[in-house]
């Protein structure tokens, strides 16, 4: 039975930077050489293989570079040692919800994700912050960035670090929002499917440096757009400059596989449409029977028709041609497309164009009116009527997100991600639209529960509205109890719908299992102390949920429980992962458990191989443990499924 520590890579985030280095090797085998700390990568092979002129490490060459960026770049390729605690209390329908809300710092939150959610995101929404100097812009930490993230939230310490916003006068203004933003956009590329798109909500401060940043992490090539968004419907006339009206959405797919989605038409689109002779094919509008092309070049299309009430010939105009080919044109005269106008008083026919044979739907453009997609004070709006006061200085409207939906997640069971989840306005557009359109599309959101300062004149009603709740100053609590009003309303509004208004809450925390960390003063102690390796103030689901984590499943797996031989054991994933966490294994009892786990899956009728874990301390002594390996080898549970914490 192996055991699974602290140091195990499978306890902790994927090791991105070794699964690359694997794939170059796995490509180019004489690539690899010894480095200082390994194995690594030598460049000189690599300039033999592709050509020198491919590869270049010059001082001047095309991209957008800043102090830090390389740093920035490891950031992103650390592996995280932390996890994922669960918290039904703050929950919403925990037992039947596939969607979640995660609070912690969202570059250690996108690390853990990546190995159940990686290749599994359709849409990804950011708002994040814009960099205006005011904005709190994360701190990370390169050694530790869970220890920064406890101390920074106020979790360890005196009451935690002062969070200090961003300013010109720093002299890093840009760099340290591009330090910030870089390993996560790296990060989130690697969770969107091959047809996934990501939406970036940003401002004229920034909006130049993003999209060479998102050049660079999704590829020029995969650039969308860049949407205009008309965020006001006034100007104040007090602006001392030229008024700002609008935000940038800046649009990346993940590959060509992308495929946008159409916005549906309006009442407005078909109001053209009409149907004054009765035509059983139903409401038209007519368009041009001529073509731009010359006789010269098409002198196929240039040919005599009838009209039908003088009896004259008539012919396109002197520098056009007729649409369609004389054989194609007497078929459309026969089925009745041509309209020669009211009282056939035309001196040339149209075409009549059927509303039932146009395209159902709108393609997408880049300029977002606040009358199509809402604007700043239609969501502060919003979120006044579900929390009862204004605790957003900003928040997008629903509208806006419903709109990128349509676009970019128009499949029913899309799953979508906002990493800097505010207010909450994502997980409420995709419920809003699930309702709308019956689907069943799920979110992840993420938000740092960044402390609210009842003293700050901007911080101080959402202060006072945490207070008014019991919960804990922090963004995060506002935008979870936004998800919880937003729920509730849509089902009000919308009795008959049944779909998912819930969502399950995790915190980011440090790793259940203790790392090892001797004291050469008190080498006993710290040996005695190891012996349990699991931190003696974490539940069962704690530990549960960061196998799961570790393992790569769904944090919405479904899960089963049962007791056998009088010990607790989960099922997840209809037995994917099976786990007896019992604190107590004693050798009489080590047969039954196994032959009862051995059972269960039979029943279960697994698909494909099953992970087996026990808690190592558990077991009375290594004859109980021996027993349990053996017996569930013999029945064909390979040996390295079958490990223990």
């Amino acid at each position: 039975m192996e055991k699974l520590t602290a140091n195990d890579p499978e306890t902790k985030s994927p090791d991105i930077k070794a699964e690359n280095l694997a794939a170059l090797r796995a490509l180019f085998p004489e690539l690899a050489t010894e480095g200082p700390d390994g194995v690594a990568v030598n460049l000189d092979v690599l300039k033999q293989l592709v050509g020198d002129q491919t590869v270049t490490d010059a001082e001047e060459k095309y991209g957008l570079n800043w102090h830090g960026k390389r740093r920035a770049r490891q950031l992103a390729l650390t592996p995280s040692t932390g996890t994922l605690r669960p918290c039904p209390e703050d929950s919403v329908d925990w037992d039947t919800t596939q969607n979640l809300m995660i609070e912690g710092d969202n570059l250690e939150v996108l690390k853990l994700l990546q190995k159940s959610y990686a290749g599994k995101v359709k849409l990804i929404y950011i708002d994040p912050p814009y960099n205006t100097g005011k904005d709190f812009v994360y701190p990370d930490n390169f050694q530790d960035n869970i220890k920064n993230y406890l101390e920074l939230t106020g979790q360890t310490g005196e009451g935690g670090k002062k969070l200090s916003s961003n300013t010109e006068a720093s002299g890093r203004f840009h760099t340290d929002w591009l330090n910030m933003m870089y390993p996560r956009l790296k990060l989130a590329r690697n969770l969107l499917r091959e047809d996934g798109v990501i939406f970036i909500s940003i401002d004229d401060s920034e909006q130049a440096n993003l999209r060479k940043c998102g050049d660079e992490v999704f590829g020029e090539e995969n650039f969308v757009a860049n949407v205009v968004w008309q965020k006001k419907y006034s100007v104040s006339n007090d602006d001392p400059g030229i008024a700002a009206m609008h935000d940038h959405i800046l649009i990346w797919r993940k590959s060509d596989a992308f495929g946008r989605g159409l916005l549906p038409r309006t009442d407005e689109h078909n109001a053209r449409y009409a149907n004054p002779d009765n035509d059983p094919r139903g409401n038209w509008t007519s368009g041009e029977y001529v073509s731009g092309k010359s006789k010269e070049e098409r002198p196929t299309l240039w040919f005599p028709i009838r009209h039908p009430k003088t009896g004259k010939e008539v012919w396109p105009e002197e520098h056009a041609v007729w649409r369609y080919s004389e054989e194609k044109h007497i078929e459309m005269e026969r089925e009745g497309r041509l309209y020669w106008g009211p009282s056939q008083s035309y001196e040339r026919p149209r075409l009549k164009r059927y509303l039932s044979e146009v395209q159902q739907g709108i393609v997408p453009a880049t300029w977002w009116t606040f009358n199509d997609a809402g604007h700043n004070d239609e969501a502060q709006k919003e979120t006044a009527a579900l929390v009862g006061r204004k605790v957003f200085s900003t928040p997008k409207p629903v509208r806006l997100l419903q709109r990128m939906l349509t676009i970019g997640a128009p499949e029913p069971d899309a799953l979508v991600v906002d990493f800097f989840a505010g207010s909450g306005t994502t997980g409420h557009a995709v419920t809003a639209q699930n309702a709308a359109d019956g689907g069943k599309r799920k979110y992840i959101l993420v938000q740092l529960p960044e402390p609210l300062d009842p003293e700050n004149n901007e911080q101080k009603t959402a202060a006072e509205f945490c207070v008014a709740l019991g919960k804990p100053r922090t963004i995060a609590e506002l935008t979870k109890e936004r998800l919880r009003r937003a729920g509730k309303k849509i089902r009000e509004e919308n009795p008959l719908f049944a779909g998912d208004l819930g969502f399950r809450v995790f915190k980011l925390a440090s790793s259940n299992i203790r790392a090892w960390e001797p004291d050469r003063d008190k080498l006993a102690e710290t040996l005695e102390a190891s012996i349990e390796h699991l931190k003696t103030d974490r539940t069962e689901q704690d530990i549960l949920f960061e196998l799961l984590l570790k393992l790569g499943l769904d944090l919405c797996v479904p899960m089963e429980q049962r007791s056998i031989a009088g010990k607790t054991v989960h099922s997840i994933g209809a037995g994917a992962l099976v786990t007896c966490l019992d604190t107590a294994i004693g050798r009489s009892e080590a047969e039954p458990l196994a032959l009862g786990l051995l059972a269960w899956l039979k029943e279960l009728n697994t698909a494909g191989d099953s992970t087996i874990v026990f808690r190592d301390s558990a077991f009375a002594d290594d004859v109980a443990k021996t027993n349990v390996s053996k017996i569930l080898e013999q029945h064909g549970i390979a040996a390295k499924n079958i490990r223990s914490l």
